[in-house]
């Protein structure tokens, strides 16, 4: 809910943003249109509360009276009511209907907010509402990782500060009282990686106690006689005053009663006050209630609203301080009784998952307010969906849930829990027997999940798939899946009319499977084929076999077990008599893997094919340009090409091919026919074909929404006339292994190599070609992928900073992270070795933490409950602690059973009695740490400890320890450990605090914001700075209006929006906007993610363009040591971050700390950008421009000269820049002759010399703020008339290209940031 935030008033001059858009396509335009019908203006309505003032409120037409309701339950003087309807001269609204539905509702009207009598379930929601409020400062919650509840810090650093636009404190000019010291621990070079600052106190934290108990009364339920009387249920509570009372909810309220805790007395006490309110019955009990109570409001209605509001999807922290665990009646009651999902809210008890997900995708989505409230509804099921399935496997794991098919043996169980079904990760039946058994079992849930990703950003109207979530659990991989209906009735085999329950050996197809899969083939690049079944009759499919169609009783087609809906990866396919390119043999593929379910990634796909499709532009362009120069004729040919692909599907008897789009081809024959017209001389026109067609499709629109229309309008001009044009095509379609004669279109058939799959014989041809495109693209990964990525990490396009960017990294570039060995070892090869040495760094941290995942997973298996703590803290000590002989404590059997319990057959699936795990010792689980790398990821370790681990790659204990608490789950208690101790362990199992599911789902999209943006990004790009800021603002509220308030995307809308108002020079804007990132980073993303790092940098250098230096610094300084933390000094945006601090603190003339940071930075770019590079000029500049300040001018004009000799020889003398820089040495060495003189003077005549006043400039804040927007890459470039031409016309074709293909780019292969497209130095 926003309202109260006024989100809703952004009805701005939407004519405006018509103009601005005239370059994109209709479809574009079209949407402009439709979101001026959704913004109708909003009006203020009046609300009388009993007991308050009248006061207004903003709404929104489309609100419903729900969202008032809430604003109420919210707002400091009435958010203690829950139980009320909302009137309209005496008329009750309804609930759910729309504000513009109702009759006489106008700007102005008087809502009455009248009292309701109360019911059980109200009288628990007011309980629920009341014990929230009190909770509303605790943090507890976000510990425990509940509710959706997360952390964040930004308030403690900026105290306030950003207050109302940053306008409440004085402006810091007053320099003298900012205290600059930074901690010791985040100064260069500092050795020390405390934790505790990870989380710093909140003095807000420390709760105002109201209460000391409040719960359920042991004399619940109500006696029917009570019953009759009106009590719905008892409360038993203690005030801060001692006075324990027994209170009756009736319904008409609240009452005190005469019960104790012994003896039953609902008699109304003496004086009796009946209020509506618990609340407002509590302040009159209690004075210290009332008064804490009203100061607890007044604190939760100041911090803001991105504090508190709740994430999608739960946010777990890996560190916790302890926290006094309190009485909780909500937490005890969700507990123990039959409470599944949220049904107090819903009629009708547990929710039909598979019913509410199905019915979502099939809301219509003709324009774009029917798919914003289609996006909304499918977002909003899927996070309800997760955090029920992630219920639900705890409890499956935890014992809490009765398996269905109880007599068998544990790993072969499977649950159903609240209309979820739930199945462990093992082998069950040797289903996976021929595919690498358990290994198996553990990758298929993950490719399932890909599998159903992909078919659902496709999006086919009538085809569905399972709402599917993997939860990774206590050692255990957990798949839950929402139940098709009808399905456990019946037996599989029966159920199964499409694909194959065997893999292969019997296979089935059904006419409207083909239909709708045949729709997804162009997306997913899914080839139609054959297959034989047991009799040897051909049976045709478009998907791989093991994907089974089933009808469910609801008569929908459902599509299930997606786990190869991507081809297999012939790298880590060993498969006899068939040979790799040498490409992938130079590096020792194929390789032996644990499974043989290893796929390519779908960016990999798609990446393979976009680069396919250049290289049949070229061959077309050239073959064309050696035709041309044969005849020397100038007969335009090129046309003809322009006609092949037009009848490319009338030309083409076979059924297949009905499907390649005109969009690509046409695009092709664009790019053909710019190359060949530009000259005749044939040597000249190919370079400037490749060029051209390289340009042209830097996204080709090789995929994206099918629109057969586009072929079937009958474009055909006539046969082809030029036979020689054809065979080109022809030739083209050949080289490049298109499934097609006549146009561009790859396709994969994910079969091939599938143990038990055999095709018919006539498709021998087609199945070699099919062998040779599967081996192309495994060596494309390697021959391409890689250097391509390691490229990234030289010119510092990609900087991971930790696991999961780096994990991020690889995906988007389709590498697998299998892969990851192999990475390392070319990063290794690499010439440039040293300026990769933070890339290696975090690749060789994520390698070892990812295989002691591996270990700890089947080491947990064997743990029972009661022992977990301590084995969680055995493991981290014999994973980091240099303590060499850990020893394990078992746990002291503090409570000795009488009688040996007889085992039981049936235990839950962590029910091992074992004590193995205790014997783990360091050095046996390095030598699996290295046995498993070489194993897994054929990578070479060898070390014997952790401290030879840390010594040889420079890694750092805490930051393996962040690694495998966030992969694992694991949260430890926050204190500093010592890890070197080599006396102790560094871990009791004291401090093991909790263990987290790890969960992975799917992430519906906001397609209509996520245009806007886009479209947005490239207004800003080509320099129209206002359209842009109104598309990305429209973006924003598309994205609030899918997403809620909290999203990553909202996240990055924001941050960009801030950026904009930043350079239009609004910066109180950018500042709000900018404080928005942050806690929203913090709150969705964590703590100390990378992301959330660069939120902080950038919201310094607002508050420093806002004047508030120390706030500025405070920040810096946070961000420093949440750099230190994930990654350690080292590293390319330390030195970012360094110029940052060093900058804001010469600017409040604390010079010599401002050396230690600039210097250090100096030190960090030299390495990581080569000496020569302008980044480090530009740091000789700052290091010079403070030494200027302190008047040592001989260390000044050193390194000016250095960043001048850079200028020079990489701009050459005329460039402004070197100019600049010369002035500036000339104006230095005036300045060092003046002081000599001034010395030489006082040598000379001693006391009475007549000394000439020295200039010693302190530095203005102006010129201050002009360096950290060059090195934050802001810069105000005056652009000339012809430059912003040019940059237009780039970013239109660019556009169209984008709009043509890549409808479902992910989001995170765009940048986000302004300075990518704008060179900096």
């Amino acid at each position: 809910m926003v309202n109260g935030d006024g989100a809703h008033e952004h009805s701005e001059e939407t004519e405006t943003k018509q103009d601005g858009n005239t370059e994109a396509d209709g479809g574009e335009d079209s949407n402009e249109q439709e979101v001026i019908v959704i913004q109708d203006t909003g009006f203020t309505v009046k609300i009388q509360a009993p007991g308050t003032e009248p006061f207004d409120l903003q709404v929104s037409p489309q609100e419903m009276v729900q969202e008032i309701h809430q604003v109420l339950m919210d707002r400091e003087d009435t958010c203690h009511r829950t139980c009320f309807s909302l009137q309209l001269d005496g008329n009750v609204l309804d609930n759910f209907a729309e504000l513009k539905s109702i009759e006489g509702l106008q700007e102005g009207s008087q809502l009455k907010v009248v009292e309701e009598p109360y019911t059980v379930r109200e009288a628990r929601i007011h309980v629920r509402h009341i014990r929230d409020l009190l909770k509303s400062l605790d943090p507890s919650d976000a510990y425990n990782g509940v509710d959706c509840n997360s952390l964040s810090f930004l308030s403690i650093f900026t105290d306030g500060d950003l207050g109302d636009c940053g306008k409440r404190k004085k402006k810091g000019n007053e320099l003298e009282q900012i205290d600059c010291t930074p901690p010791e621990h985040i100064l260069p070079g500092s050795k020390e990686r405390p934790l505790l600052p990870l989380q710093p106190q909140n003095k807000d934290w420390k709760p105002m106690q109201c209460l000391k108990v409040l719960t359920m009364s042991g004399w619940n339920p109500p006696p029917g006689n009570r019953k009759m009387h009106g009590d719905l249920m008892y409360l038993y509570l203690v005030t801060v005053e001692e006075r324990h009372v027994s209170v009756t909810a009736s319904t008409r309220g609240f009452y005190l009663n005469q019960s104790t805790t012994y003896t039953f007395n609902p008699k109304p006490a003496n004086p009796s006050f009946l209020s509506h309110s618990l609340v407002e019955l509590l302040s009159q009990i209690s004075p210290a209630f009332k008064k804490n109570f009203t100061a607890l409001q007044k604190k939760r209605v100041q911090r803001h609203p991105f504090e508190r509001i709740a994430t999608p999807f739960q946010v777990y922290s890996w560190t916790a301080p302890q926290v006094d665990h309190a009485m909780d009646c909500v937490r005890a009651e969700d507990a123990y009784t039959s409470r599944l999902g949220y049904e107090e809210h819903i009629p009708g008890q547990t929710r039909d998952w598979n019913e509410e997900l199905q019915t979502t995708r099939e809301l219509p989505r003709k324009n774009l307010p029917e798919r914003l409230l289609r996006e909304r509804a499918i977002f909003k099921v899927h996070s309800d969906f997760a955090a029920a399935a992630t219920r639900g496997a705890m409890a499956v794991i935890d014992g809490n849930v009765m398996a269905i098919n109880p007599g068998e043996e544990t790993r072969m169980q499977m649950f159903i829990w609240n209309n979820i079904f739930f199945s462990l990760g093992f082998d069950v039946r040797d289903h996976y027997r021929e595919l690498g058994g358990d290994a198996a079992a553990h990758a298929a849930p993950t490719n399932d999940l890909n599998g159903v990703r992909a078919y659902g950003a496709v999006d086919v109207e009538g085809l569905y798939t399972l709402g599917t979530v993997v939860v990774d659990y206590r050692g255990y991989r957990v798949t839950a899946q929402s139940i098709i209906p009808g399905i456990l009735e019946r037996e599989q085999e029966q159920s199964v009319i499409y694909g194959s329950i065997d893999f292969g050996k019997t296979v089935v197809s059904h006419s409207k499977y083909m239909e709708l899969l045949d729709k997804t083939s162009r997306p997913l690049k899914v080839q139609r084929h054959n297959v034989l079944n047991e009799k040897n009759e051909a049976v045709e499919l478009c998907s791989s076999v093991e994907c089974k169609g089933i009808i469910g009783n609801d008569g929908r087609h459902y599509i299930l077990d997606l786990l190869r809906t991507f081809p297999p990866d012939l790298n880590f396919l060993p498969v006899e008599g068939e040979e790799l390119p040498p490409e992938s043999q130079r590096q020792g593929f194929p390789r032996l893997h644990r499974h043989r379910l290893a796929c390519l990634r779908q960016e990999l796909i798609e990446a393979f094919v976009e680069h396919r499709y250049l290289l049949f532009m070229k061959m077309a362009a050239l073959q064309l340009m050696q035709q041309k120069a044969n005849k020397d004729s100038n007969k335009a040919d090129t046309p003809a090409i322009m006609e092949t692909s037009e009848t490319s599907t009338e030309g083409n008897a076979e059924k297949t091919q009905t499907q390649t789009t005109a969009t690509d081809s046409s695009n092709a024959t664009e790019a053909s026919t710019e190359s060949t017209s530009h000259t005749d001389n044939s040597t000249n026109a190919a370079s400037q074909a490749t060029t051209d067609s390289e340009e042209n499709s830097s996204k080709p629109a090789t995929n994206g929404p099918l629109d057969a229309t586009a072929t079937q309008n009958g474009e055909c001009k006539g046969p082809l006339e030029d036979p020689k044009s054809r065979e080109v095509v022809l030739n083209a379609c050949k080289a490049v292994g298109s499934i097609s004669n006549t146009s561009f279109d790859i396709r994969f058939n994910p079969d091939i190599f599938s143990p038990g799959v055999r095709f018919p014989d006539d498709s021998a041809d087609d199945i070699l070609k099919q062998k040779q495109l599967l081996k192309d693209a495994a060596a494309f990964l390697v021959s391409c992928q890689i250097p391509s990525l390691v490229k990234d990490c030289l010119d510092h396009s990609a900087l991971p900073m930790d696991g999961a960017t780096l994990t991020e990294a690889l995906h988007q570039r389709g590498i697998n992270v299998r892969y990851l060995g192999t990475v390392l070892e070319f990063v290794d090869k690499t010439p440039a070795k040293a300026q990769l040495e933070h890339f290696y760094r975090i690749g060789i941290s994520e390698l070892i933490t990812r295989c002691a995942k591996h270990i700890f997973k089947t080491y947990l298996q064997g743990v029972e409950l009661s022992a977990l703590s301590a084995a969680v803290s055995h493991f981290l000590n014999c994973f980091l602690s240099s303590f060499p002989d850990a020893v394990a404590h078992l746990p002291l059997d503090e409570l000795v059973s009488r009688r040996k319990s007889r085992k039981r057959r049936n235990r839950v699936p962590g029910g091992g009695d074992n004590t193995a795990w205790a014997s783990l010792t360091p050095s046996d689980l390095w030598k699996n740490i290295a046995s498993e790398a070489q194993s897994y990821y054929h990578f070479t370790i060898q070390c014997e400890s952790v401290d030879q681990v840390v010594e040889k790659y420079g890694l750092q204990k805490i930051t393996l320890l962040r690694e495998i608490s966030v992969k694992t789950g694991i949260q430890i208690l926050i204190k500093e450990y010592n890890f070197d101790s080599r006396h102790k362990p560094a871990l009791t199992e004291e401090d093991i605090l909790n263990i987290f599911p790890v969960v992975k789902h799917v992430n519906p999209k906001a397609s209509d914001a996520f245009h806007f943006f886009q479209s947005g990004q490239a207004k800003v790009q080509q320099g129209f700075l206002k359209e842009g800021c109104e598309l990305i603002n429209e973006a924003l509220n598309l994205f609030n209006n899918v997403y809620g308030a909290m999203h990553v995307e909202i996240c990055a809308c924001l941050r960009l929006l801030a950026r904009l108002n930043y350079i239009m020079g609004d910066h109180a804007e950018a500042l709000s906007n900018q404080q928005k990132a942050v806690l929203m980073s913090e709150r969705v993303l964590g703590i100390e993610h990378p992301n959330t790092i660069q939120e902080y940098m950038h919201l310094a250098l607002y508050c420093f363009a806002n004047g508030q230096l120390s706030t500025a610094l405070k920040l810096l300084y946070r961000a420093r040591y949440l750099m230190f933390l994930v990654s350690g000094e080292d590293h390319p945006e330390m030195a970012l971050l360094d110029s940052n601090i060093g900058l804001v603190l010469h600017g409040v003339m604390e010079y010599d700390l401002s050396l230690r940071f600039l210097e250090n930075a100096l030190t960090i770019n030299t390495k990581y950008h080569g000496p020569r590079s302008l980044k480090v000029a530009l740091s000789h500049h700052l290091v010079a421009r403070v030494y200027e300040s302190k008047a040592e001018f001989r260390s000044a004009l050193q390194h000016e000269k250095e960043g001048y000799t850079i200028y020079k020889n990489q701009m050459g003398e005329a460039h402004e820049k070197t100019k600049e820089s010369s002035e500036y040495l000339k104006y230095l060495t005036q300045q060092a002759v003046a002081l000599q003189r001034t010395m030489n003077e006082i040598y000379k005549n001693g006391s009475n010399a007549s000394i000439m006043p020295l200039k010693f400039t302190a530095p203005n804040m102006a010129s201050v703020l002009e360096q950290l927007n060059i090195i934050n890459g802001i810069i105000f470039i005056p652009l000339s008339q012809k430059d912003l031409e040019n940059l237009k016309a780039e970013v239109q074709r660019r556009q169209q290209l984008q709009e043509l293909g890549k409808s479902e780019e992910p989001l995170e292969d765009t940048p986000l940031e302004l300075e990518d497209k704008i060179p900096i130095d």
